[in-house]
Parts: structure tokens; sequence; C-alpha cells
């Protein structure tokens, strides 16, 4: 049955691909409710989910929200106030999805714009789009034009609505009157769960029309979690009408005074204006695309790729010290909590692309080093030990039901890994010493208390969770292992180079630690001599996802192309095809293209996202006919595969260079722009 969910949903996908070849535009010609799966506007900060339904939006998550309820007795991340929903009446009769025809809708990722539109009958034409603005990081705005057919009347209310989850909800209107102009505000104001957080709303209208002649506005209270203001306009036929709502969201996580942050902060877009409010927004993400991936000759995949850029650009805002969860800031899929996910998938494309919003995801590990110390001091081991799932405090927010909590330790690794690849494409010495350099040695002190001392070559790392984590409490896991080994070594270099004799075990610890191999013997499968053994007691069971193949790639621990190919030829029969997280496939992709086998490289390329795509703006779910978009975590997998993989690109401790690989035979060319702090440009061409 999930096969032919799986090829139902390709179907409507192809379909739908008739409109979707513009590389900038993703539009659904068709809107099913019963098959949507929305596609986020965002600013790094706030995110607002699409909806089936005609002027209105899913949800609002903010970045940063969390409090305790709901799954796992761990923080989680919270819907925020929905303040872009709509109503419209027209001749007295509430416009909804059963009375409109010819419904369209279309995102923009070159303006990070989502524009929906259809008609009313006879009476008039519609549309709305809505915008999370990337130059506010608080503030939203929507616009909605009436094109009349015939003469009638219009009354539109901006509606302000608080999710269940909040309580406490305190609701306000504001009329602040100026010689120069009406400030209506719409306010509400709520409690987290617990109480932990204030969180915060406010909206107001923009109206074109001169101060004097715009239309009245009127304040409704609906009930505790509910209201609205609206105005009403008659209109001639043929004549077209436009207004807009600015609003902004904000909580107590991220200013001591929400309430009047969110009013201010509204009221500052009110008068900054619609016009200067779009021109300031499409500034900011015209500095952004000058980063991109630019693919000739396969316009789906340069669509699809794109998507993907547009994505992780969303969900990662400069200047903060926040991190992307794996589902980013299209809901609350895994709590909001940020995983391996942020630095091992989805932190690499952006640090070459765009090395400030990478310093944000670094950032928000810095911040928690003390936690990340008291975790390990807590645990019985040295230095910082960083928890598997984190959230606002850096403490441990795994599930207790979930093992990975306790045991899968690599993820101490890769957030050190991260650090020094900050510095090794920044060169930025002062930040490796202020921020880079006490990471990576509290993470290699880790590692030193973390071994089992068990003579020469045997610095044994037992007891963990994979990073196949079908391989739970397992010992010498390769992937684990390896990363420890890097961490450690980066560790030493970054000591080296700013003037600091390093921990002289650092180095002993990392040269005796194992990586295994399988001999081929009785009870083990046929082809595992001399493969890469996953863990101590891996047989040539299924893998949940890569671990071994990531030792060539991002780790360099091993780099003899045929080991990397005899590891890549046993794994990749080891993955089942449904059930497994998408990244799986772009490291095969990766690994491939660099070995100059585009044919597999290829095959890998669509088979990492190809069958997680969901209806109908081929947005990507966890796995194959998975239903949980959106999945940055393998979105970064795949720009990887583009970027390192096709497009060659490496990271070595002078900078990013460019290696030898392969694009695949449809690929006429594939340029990458705006590489790195010199905003390079890099291209590989067809053979």
């Amino acid at each position: 049955m999930k096969h032919a969910l799986i090829t139902i949903n390709l179907l409507i996908l192809l379909s739908v691909c008739t409109f979707c070849q513009d590389p900038w535009k993703i539009t659904a010609g068709s809107i099913d409710p019963s098959n949507y799966y929305g596609i986020t506007v965002a600013n790094g900060m706030i995110g607002i989910v699409s909806s089936p339904e005609p002027l209105k939006v899913k949800e609002v998550v903010l970045a940063g929200a969390y409090d305790l309820y709901g799954r796992g007795r761990v923080s989680n991340f919270l819907r925020s106030f929905n303040l872009l929903n709509v109503y419209l009446d027209i001749d007295g009769r509430r416009l909804d999805a059963k009375s409109i025809t010819g419904f369209k809708q279309e995102l923009n990722m070159r303006q990070a714009a989502f524009t929906a539109s259809f008609d009313y009958g006879d009476k008039a034409t519609i549309s709305y789009t809505y915008y999370s603005l990337r130059h506010l990081p608080y503030t939203v705005l929507m616009d909605v034009s009436i094109t009349a057919k015939k003469e009638l009347a219009v009354t539109g209310a901006s509606v302000m609505e608080a999710p269940d989850a909040l309580k406490d909800v305190q609701n306000y209107y504001n009329e602040i009157d100026r010689p120069h102009v009406v400030l209506s505000l719409l306010t509400s104001t709520a409690r987290s769960p617990t109480g932990k957080l204030l969180m915060c709303a406010t909206n107001t209208f923009l109206f074109d029309e001169e101060h004097g002649h715009e239309p009245r506005v009127i304040h409704e209270m609906w009930d505790n979690n509910m209201h609205l203001m609206k105005f009403s306009k008659n209109m001639k036929a043929g004549e077209h009408y436009r207004f807009s709502i600015a609003g902004s969201s904000i909580t107590s996580a991220h200013h001591d005074d929400p309430l009047n942050a969110a009013e201010r902060l509204t009221i500052y877009a009110k008068l900054e204006g619609r016009n200067r409010l779009l021109q300031l927004h499409q500034k900011a993400w015209d500095s952004l695309w000058r980063s991109d991936i630019v693919i000739e000759g396969d316009a789906q995949a340069q669509q699809d790729v794109r998507s993907m850029l547009y994505h992780l650009y969303s969900f990662v805002r400069e200047g903060t010290a926040n991190s992307p969860s794996p589902m980013g800031l299209s809901g609350l899929g895994y709590n909001g909590h940020v995983f391996w996910d942020a630095e091992l998938w989805m932190y690499p494309p952006l640090l070459v692309l765009h090395p400030e919003l990478a310093k944000s995801m670094i950032e928000y590990r810095f911040q928690r080093l003390e936690a990340a110390k008291r975790n390990a001091f807590t645990n019985g081991f040295k230095g910082a030990m960083y928890p598997w799932e984190s959230a606002a405090t850096g403490v441990e927010e795994t599930p207790v039901w979930a093992l990975s909590g306790p045991f899968e330790h690599h993820i101490t690794a890769d957030v050190a890994i991260a650090a020094w690849n900050y510095y090794a494409v920044t060169q930025d010495k002062q930040w490796l010493r202020e921020k880079g350099y006490p990471i990576l040695s509290a993470t290699a002190d880790f590692w030193t208390s973390r071994v089992e001392r068990n003579g020469p070559g045997h610095y044994d790392i037992k007891n963990v969770v994979a990073a196949d984590e079908w391989a739970e409490n397992v010992d010498n896991n390769a992937f684990t292992n390896a990363a420890a080994k890097a961490n450690l070594q980066y560790a030493t270099q970054a000591a080296i180079l700013l003037g600091i004799t390093p921990n002289a075990d650092w180095m002993q610890v990392a040269n005796n630690i194992p990586v295994l191999k399988m001999p081929a013997q009785p009870g083990q499968s046929a082809g595992a001599d001399g493969v890469t053994r996953e863990h101590a007691t891996y047989k040539g069971e299924g893998i949940k996802q890569a671990d071994v193949n990531l030792l060539a790639y991002p780790l360099k621990e091993i780099t003899d192309p045929k080991q990397i190919k005899r590891d890549l030829e046993y794994y990749e029969t080891r993955v089942p095809q449904e059930g497994t997280p998408a990244m799986t496939q772009a490291v095969f992709t990766l690994l491939y293209a660099r070995l100059g086998d585009t044919s597999k490289a290829y095959h890998w390329f669509r088979d990492a996202y190809l069958p997680n795509l969901n209806p109908p703006f081929r947005v990507i779910a966890e796995t194959k006919g998975g239903t949980n978009p959106y999945f940055a975590t393998g979105a970064g997998g795949v720009l990887q595969a583009v970027l390192m993989g096709f497009g060659g690109l490496e990271i070595t401790p002078k900078g990013i260079i460019q290696i030898r690989s392969s694009l695949p035979a449809n690929w006429k060319k594939c340029t990458i722009t705006g590489v790195g702090p010199a905003r390079k440009t890099y291209s590989r061409e067809a053979k």
C-alpha cells in the first residue's frame, strides 16, 4: 500500500510539473486539501506555512520559542499567534473554498513571496501575497488585492487567533491618532503552556488612501482566543483595490518587554509603508541570492535544488544564536530541537555560500558550551559533552524513551568539526581564539575521558548509539570513532595555529582509536573482505542511514578511492527502500561524483529526494512516501551532493578549493556563485 501511495504522489507531482519548470517559481495549479503539504515563507526567525484554504495560513512558527508540553516531557516548539488570517465578505457573503474557482498558489523563491489567486463567481478576482520580511526579523506583511467585475460591497477583516496550547489569552485594540496617521493596533498576548513565556502579536492595516480618506476600522471581540478588526468599502465595476496587513510576533524569549515591542515593531512597519518594506525585503533577498547554484540542462533539478537552497536560507538568520531543527521553521516537527542535522547536513552548504549564516549556527553551540560542560560532568566525563537534542538552554532534551539521548555521543564531535570548518572557510583567527578553540579544546577533553584505554590501537569507544541509529549500544562505531579522531586532530591544529601548546594526550588518543575492518569469515556477508566495519558486532544487517560512508566525506578518514568504492558498493545494498532518511543517498551521490561514476551519482541524486516529494509544491519529507515536510536535513544533504559532489568544492584548512568531480550526463554545466568570504564563482562543465 505504501508503494502505491508513493507512486500516486509522484504522478501528481509529475502532472503539476507542467506548471513548475520556472527556475524561481513553484506553482500549484490545482489545490486538493486532502493531499496538500504547505510550503513555508520564513526569514530565519518567523515562519509562515501555507494553507489550502483561501486567505488563511496553516500556522506561524517563531524560532527560539520553546516550552514544556506534549511529547516526552521535554521542551517543544510553540505555535505562535496566527496573525495573517483574513476574512473577506462580498455583498454580505463570506468567501470560502467552496465559493471560489480557479484557485492557484505560487511561491516566488526570488522574492520569498507566497501568492494565491482565485475568482469569486462573476463578481471579483482576488489575490493575496504574504512575506516574512527578511530585514525585520519579527515582522510579516500581507497584501490583498480585489478587482471588481461588477459593482459590489467588500468587507475585509484581519483576524488574530491564539493556538489552543496557549493560555491566559488577553486581547487588546488600540487606536493612536496622529495628525498624519491613524494607527489601528490589533494585539493579543498569552502565556505558553507552563507560563514560562509571554507570547505577543500585533497587526495593523496599511491602506493606500491618503490620510483622512482611508476606511474606518471597527474592532470586534469574538471569544477569548480570537478577535478581529475590519473595514468596508464599495467598489465599482472594473475598479481595483488593495489593502495590506503588517504584523509582528515576539516573545519573552526574544525580548524583555514583548508586548510593547510587538506594538512598536508594527507601528514601525506601518510608518515605513508597504513599498519601502518590500524594497528592503527584496534587497535582503537579493544579497542572499548572490550565492546561488545554476544548473544548465536539467530544468527540474534546477528548480528543486534552488528550492532546497531557498529553504535553508529561510530557516537561518545572520546575527542570531539560533540553529535550525530538522524541519526548520516549517512546523513543530522534532519539537524544533537541534540535532547533528544542523552541523553535519545543513551547516556545510550554508558555510560555503553564506558564512555569516553558518556563524549564527555555531554561535548557538558556543553559547551553550557551559551547559555542555555540565552535561559531561553529570555523565562522569571531562570537557564538554553536547546533548543529542538541544533546545533553548543546551541541556539534554531527548525524550527518555529514545536511547539516542544518553548514548549518541558523536554529536559532540560534529559540533567541534563545524567549529573547525568555520575557521577553515573564514580564516578568522580571532574568532578561533575566542570561540572556536574553547569548543574544540573542551570537546577534545571529552574524548580523552570517553575512550577506554585498552592498549595501542585499542582506545575503544564503547556503548554508543551509532550514526546508523538502528545500531544501539554498540562498540567502536565507525563514524563515532572517526569523528572523535577528527575532533582531537582539529583541536591540536587549532592550538598550534594560536601559539598554544596542545594537550599531548589529544593526539595520543587520536592515534589509537580504532576504525575496524570486516574480514571474510563464517557468519559474515559475502564480499565483506576489507570493508570498513560499522561497529564491532556488525554482520551485514540493514542500516538506517549513512555511517561508514561518512568516513570518506566529510571526515576524510578514508581517502583511498578503492576503499571508498568498496565501502560504497557494500553499504548501498544495506539501505532499505523505505523508512530511512534522505541524507544517505546524498552521500552516495557525492562520493560517486568524486569517483567519476556519473551514472551511479545521478541515480542516487534522484533517489535522494524525488521519492520524498509531496504535492503541490514538491516539499521534501524525511522518508520515501513520508508526510512530514519540510525536511531541511535532507535538503542540506542534497545540496552537499551538488556543491561538494558534482561541483567539487572542498573545505581545507586554508579555505575552499575545487577538486575533481563529474557532472551527470544530462547536465551541461553547474555554476556556483558567491562562494566563501571572497564570493568566488566556481563552475563545472560536462565532459
